[in-house]
């Protein structure tokens, strides 16, 4: 996909890239979530994303390399969605801009959680995570979710969340 290119500034490229309503909501759910299909990534968002814009999203994030998209070999009418390296480089992007909300906006708690942890692991979790994402979504992007242990980053991020819900009665 070519993207039409109003100037040569950083932060107005990332911003044609990355500043629609949804691209970092979906990978932000594919990151923290690891939703990696269709389906999870409709059903679980919380913020109800429409399929069509969805399905539209997924395929622009493809086209621009932030994505990946493969068969899934479980179900012939699935596919497997991966970050891409530029995507998981966007993890201190988006640590920071979830540090921004807690400080400014009416987070919740349930929500809010793991951009806490993120802010106070700081930039030695933020490459740990990063790492992590890279097996589990680059290097074996079929099995790399099931090698997550207990100690991963990921699973402390969604230990973290779930006993809040879990606090919360959710």
């Amino acid at each position: 996909m070519k993207i039409e290119r109003r100037s040569g500034c950083p932060i107005n490229l990332t911003m044609e890239v990355l500043g629609d309503r949804w691209s970092l909501v979906v990978i932000r759910d594919m990151m923290f979530g690891n939703r990696r299909h269709f389906r999870e990534l409709l059903t679980r968002s919380h913020e109800g994303i429409a399929s069509n814009i969805l399905a539209a999203r997924l395929k622009r994030l493809v086209s621009l390399g932030l994505i990946s998209k493969r068969d899934d070999p479980s179900h012939s009418q699935k596919a497997i969605y991966s970050l891409t390296e530029p995507a998981i480089q966007l993890v201190p992007v988006l640590a920071a801009i979830g540090a921004w909300g807690r400080r400014h906006l009416p987070v919740t708690e349930e929500l809010s959680i793991r951009a806490q942890l993120l802010e106070q692991g700081g930039e030695p979790m933020w490459n740990a995570f990063m790492d992590e994402l890279r097996v589990i979504h680059v290097e074996d992007p079929v099995g790399g979710a099931n090698g997550q242990h207990a100690s991963s980053v990921l699973a402390r991020l969604t230990e973290a969340y779930d006993e809040v819900r879990r606090s919360r009665g959710r």
